[in-house]
């Protein structure tokens, strides 16, 4: 008894440390914490990416995926939102083994008229795109249009860049291809780059 009064406050200090470990690993885990839910599956689609190659909807099945629509001519909300997963991009290729791996983004072009594959690649290399993880597709439009509208519930109006009215909106679909956050870039604070890229994070997990 002498004993375990003259170390109580040892045994207190790693009683203490025991519980602090165990939160901690409980929080690194996402134990507890509710999981994104999913919103619907995206539509499958098959369509030319910028090097010419064939990309289908499964083609990245099996990784997390951000997927944003476009036009290069847009001359507001479409380079900015593209800057965004440019900062997004960077901050994921710090890890090893993530870009390109674990995650990918795909930017579909709906303005496949204008859009070449060289005016999309001289679009994407202005925010410094690696390629190797990001993909930016150029299909029919009227199938684009449907694809937006069913999958994403994003509108799209007009038929060329002098008269398009879009939705901006960024998707995060994990790696079963469901969407499970739909981010409003028109709003900057729904956007925030360390949020979005912890989304990623525990999707990663999942």
């Amino acid at each position: 008894m002498n004993g375990l009064r003259k170390y109580k406050w040892t045994w207190l200090l790693l009683a203490v440390c025991m519980i602090a470990a165990v939160y901690l690993v409980y929080n690194a885990l996402d134990f507890g914490k509710e999981k994104l839910p999913v919103i619907r599956e995206v539509g499958d689609f098959t369509m030319e990416n910028v090097d010419g190659a064939t990309v289908s909807r499964d083609d990245t099945a099996g990784q997390v995926r951000l997927m944003y629509f476009y036009f290069t001519s847009c001359p507001d909300v479409c380079p900015v939102t593209t800057f965004v997963l440019s900062q997004i991009q960077d901050e994921l290729k710090k890890e090893e083994g993530v870009f390109g791996e674990e995650v990918s983004f795909v930017s579909i072009s709906f303005d496949p008229e204008t859009d070449t594959r060289e005016k999309i690649k001289e679009f994407g290399d202005r925010f410094y795109a690696d390629y190797s993880g990001w993909y930016f597709l150029r299909g029919d439009q009227e199938e684009t249009r449907t694809l937006m509208l069913d999958s994403f519930k994003i509108p799209l109006l007009g038929n060329d860049a002098t008269n398009y009215t879009h939705g901006n909106y960024i998707a995060l679909v994990d790696r079963d291809n469901n969407i499970r956050k739909m981010y409003n870039a028109a709003v900057p604070q729904d956007v925030e780059i360390d949020d979005v890229v912890k989304d990623i994070y525990n999707l990663i997990k999942e």
